[in-house]
């Protein structure tokens, strides 16, 4: 090999080894972004999570109304339930609440609160779901689905009212985020009265 070669040689070589060392250092940065450093800290939901997480929104609907029966401020019960169980300082909820058809869709925590107490001019359907009230809310669970921090979980729950009678059967269908403290959050609550044929 004449000196001409070698010399084309070694300049290829540390073309190479320049190259594979700004790789290298590259395909570092995606493991240091954020995103990657979230997914650590943030656990994955698990299926008691969100047994518990309805339980206490079940509760929380009760809660209002006893609140409200005893001439208490049920406009702040509400508004503390929100603030506990939804999202909506995350983002926008997808709440499709049960007996809406004008404003079917709440995106904002006013119209969720409308919903919960009613007297809120901008949503005239409303009456007030939770002030009803009732006595009891009871869980069939179909099934949920889980990835990781997102969740998805459908079925029925029914409703006791306060003052006795049969309940109300409900579909449901509710999406859980974990926020940043690691508690739950509703993203997505769909209901509905179960479909009656004429």
């Amino acid at each position: 090999m004449n000196y001409k070669s070698l010399s084309i040689y070694s300049f290829f070589a540390v073309a190479c080894f320049a190259f594979a060392v700004v790789s290298c250092n590259n395909e570092k940065k995606p493991t240091e972004s954020k995103t990657t450093h979230k997914s650590k800290t943030i656990q994955m939901i698990t299926n008691q999570e969100i047994i518990d997480a309805q339980n206490i929104w079940g509760e929380g609907i009760i809660s209002i109304g006893k609140v409200f029966l005893a001439g208490g401020n049920y406009t702040n019960a509400a508004e503390d339930h929100i603030d506990a169980l939804y999202g909506y300082h995350l983002g926008k909820v997808l709440f499709k609440p049960t007996l809406a058809s004008q404003n079917q869709f709440r995106l904002t925590k006013e119209g969720a609160l409308s919903y919960f107490v009613g007297h809120n001019p901008a949503f005239a359907e409303d009456h007030g779901f939770a002030i009803r009230p009732w006595s009891k809310v009871r869980w069939e669970r179909i099934g949920t689905h889980i990835e990781g921090n997102l969740a998805v979980a459908m079925g029925n729950y029914f409703f006791t009212p306060h003052s006795g009678g049969d309940e109300v059967k409900v579909e449901y269908t509710f999406g859980y985020i974990k926020d940043a403290s690691g508690k739950l959050r509703i993203i997505l609550h769909g209901s509905h009265l179960p479909y009656a044929p004429n």
